[in-house]
This record gives structure tokens, C-alpha cells and sequence, in this order.
């Protein structure tokens, strides 16, 4: 090859200087190791802290990738099937809301003695069958994913804290945007989504927090607050009242009395990597995990990211809920 021939640049560094397209920073190699290590998602985070160029890529392409590969029945729902899709506040919100505990703070309607710093989670299960005793009897028909309760002591002689979170689909036509525009709820002054920085919705305030919503994360009625932001995320915190056996069960049978139609099947493989497996044959409940997909139980308005550089590893303490980076936090 003569000194004045270029090599062709590879179709995912169009525009790039081929004087550095080598090596670590080809963006087709870099794509090919990822999938070989199942994208790992803290090689991920690493990756797009190294520069300028890797955290475009990654803001691109890797963490949409991330997330179809672990959870694809979530993803393809959230989607309708098309995960080239815009996600909104991008894919790296969503990739931190599957793998990110936010934490809590205490709000205007929800007192904690003290605050509960954010931290990543090594699996959460996500389901809509949850995210149906969320949504008030007129908004039904919306689809919401809502995670299980990560659970912090908060001491002898005091109940546990539960933080939970989840997002809707579709979230700009569903009936709980418009209830809420139809009311004409303001967005709170003081809390912002930890997962995308944008402005939220006291569900509280709101008045659009049904009994449904106590009995299924195990808190008496009206301990518990959530908010949802614009871009369709929610989060929240409730008090975790110790059950037994028996009052479990009973509070299940309350609840089935209120939503009939909500009802949680099984399906999946224990233990297995589902992506091997080919597992994904319900749609109800996803659990992803940190370091592979697990097993199943059951079947813009335009945020910006204010908080910061993406490889901002920091959870800084804010005003309401934990003010955080849109980025993936890294611990050791």
C-alpha cells in the first residue's frame, strides 16, 4: 500500500481519524470483545470513562446492546419489538435503573432518620405484574415495570426501608401522563430522577397512589412515596412491615380480591444464562442480574442528563432523593 492510500474507515467510526482507529480504540474490535465477555457491564463502564471517543460509542451502541442482552423480553416490551428505537433519556438510563439502587432521602411527605446512599444491586426482578397495583383503576391499561423492594436495616426496633423503581412504556401516551396533565399536577421543585436528572411528578401529591401499591411491597397504607419523571422512570421509598406466613398470605388474598386480573404465572430456568438458553417465553417478570442474565419468575418530553460526565462514579447527596450521574456507578 503507497504512502498516499488511506485504509477505509470501518462503518462505526465514519468520520473518525484512521490515525487512531487501532488497536483498543477500533470500534469493531471493541464491539467483538464485548460480546465475547456477554457484556460485562462494569468492563462497559471502564471502557466509556477511558475517553471522549469510547463514551460516544458506548452512549451509541453499548449500552443498548447491554440491555437487550439482559433482559430482551423487558426491553423488546418496552420497545414493541424494536429495540433501535429511541429509549427515553437514552439507554444508559435504562441500563442504570436495571443495575442501581438510588437510595433515599427524606421528602416533604416521606421521613427517614437517615439517608440511604445509593449502591449498585447484583439482581433485581422486574415485573408488570407489580407495576399494575401502581397504577390507579383509570390507568390500568398502562404498562409499568416496577423492580422488588431493595431492602435496608435501618436498625433494631425499626421497620426496614424499601427503595424500589421501575419504568413505563410509552410513557408520553399513557393514561398516567394525561391524568396527571388533566389535574394539573406540578412538578416537584425538589426532587429530580436520579436516573436521567429530569423533573418528576409527586405521585403523593398527586393522589395517584392506590391501596394496591401498600399491599404489594408489604407496607401499611400511605407509608410509602414514589415519584415519576417525564422521561417515564419511577422511584421510590416505603417502610418494609415484618410479616408472617400466615398475614402474607392473607394480604395476597386481599389483593387478588382488588386486581383479578393480576395474576403471576412462572416460567424460566433457574440458574441458567437465559441468552445461552434461549429462555424468554413469558413476558411478566424479568430478572436481570449484575454479572449475567438470571432466571424468570412469571411470565420527550426530552430529559437532559444534568448531572455531570458520564464517568462521574460518585453518588452525590441532593436535595429529596440521592442526586446522582446518569452514568453506571462503579464500585470496587
Amino acid at each position: 500500500m503507497s504512502a498516499n492510500q488511506r485504509l477505509r474507515p470501518n462503518s462505526l467510526s465514519q468520520g473518525s481519524d484512521s490515525s487512531s482507529d487501532s488497536g483498543i480504540l477500533n470500534e469493531r474490535i471493541l464491539v467483538l470483545v464485548f460480546e465475547s465477555i456477554n457484556w460485562d457491564i462494569q468492563t462497559i463502564c471502564s471502557a466509556a470513562s477511558v475517553n471522549r471517543k469510547l463514551r460516544a460509542l458506548a452512549e451509541r451502541y453499548l449500552w443498548r446492546e447491554l440491555c437487550v442482552y439482559r433482559a430482551p423480553r423487558m426491553v423488546a416490551t418496552l420497545t414493541n419489538g424494536a429495540p433501535a428505537t429511541r429509549m427515553g433519556g437514552g439507554w444508559h438510563t435504562l441500563a442504570k435503573l436495571m443495575f442501581f439502587c438510588c437510595g433515599c432521602e427524606s421528602t416533604r411527605q416521606f421521613r427517614v432518620s437517615e439517608s440511604s446512599p445509593g449502591h449498585f444491586v447484583k439482581s433485581s426482578r422486574f415485573s408488570k405484574t407489580s407495576g399494575r397495583s401502581f397504577l390507579v383503576k383509570e390507568c390500568r391499561s398502562d404498562l409499568l415495570f416496577v423492580s422488588d423492594p431493595c431492602e435496608h436495616p435501618m436498625g433494631e426496633k425499626k421497620d426496614d426501608l424499601g427503595i424500589y423503581r421501575g419504568v413505563f412504556q410509552g410513557f408520553l401516551r399513557s393514561k398516567t401522563r394525561a391524568c396527571l396533565l388533566r389535574r394539573q399536577v406540578e412538578l416537584d421543585e425538589r426532587v429530580r430522577c436520579p436516573y436521567c436528572g429530569s423533573r418528576v411528578w409527586s405521585m403523593k401529591t398527586a393522589r395517584l397512589i392506590p391501596k394496591s401499591a401498600s399491599r404489594r411491597l408489604g407496607s401499611h397504607d400511605g407509608e410509602l412515596e414514589y415519584f415519576v419523571c417525564i422521561n417515564g422512570h419511577l422511584h421510590g421509598a416505603c417502610w418494609l412491615v415484618p410479616l408472617s406466613d400466615d398475614d402474607d398470605n392473607s394480604e395476597d388474598d386481599k389483593e387478588g380480591n382488588d386486581n383479578e386480573d393480576d395474576e403471576d404465572d412462572d416460567c424460566g430456568v433457574e440458574g441458567e444464562d437465559e441468552a445461552a438458553q434461549g429462555v424468554g417465553r413469558c413476558d411478566d417478570d424479568r430478572t436481570v442480574e449484575y454479572g449475567k442474565v438470571a432466571s424468570t419468575r412469571g411470565p420527550d418530553e426530552g430529559g437532559r442528563d444534568e448531572w455531570g460526565p458520564l464517568n462521574d462514579l460518585a453518588c452525590e447527596p441532593g436535595i429529596g432523593y440521592p442526586r446522582t450521574a446518569s452514568f453506571l456507578p462503579l464500585t470496587g
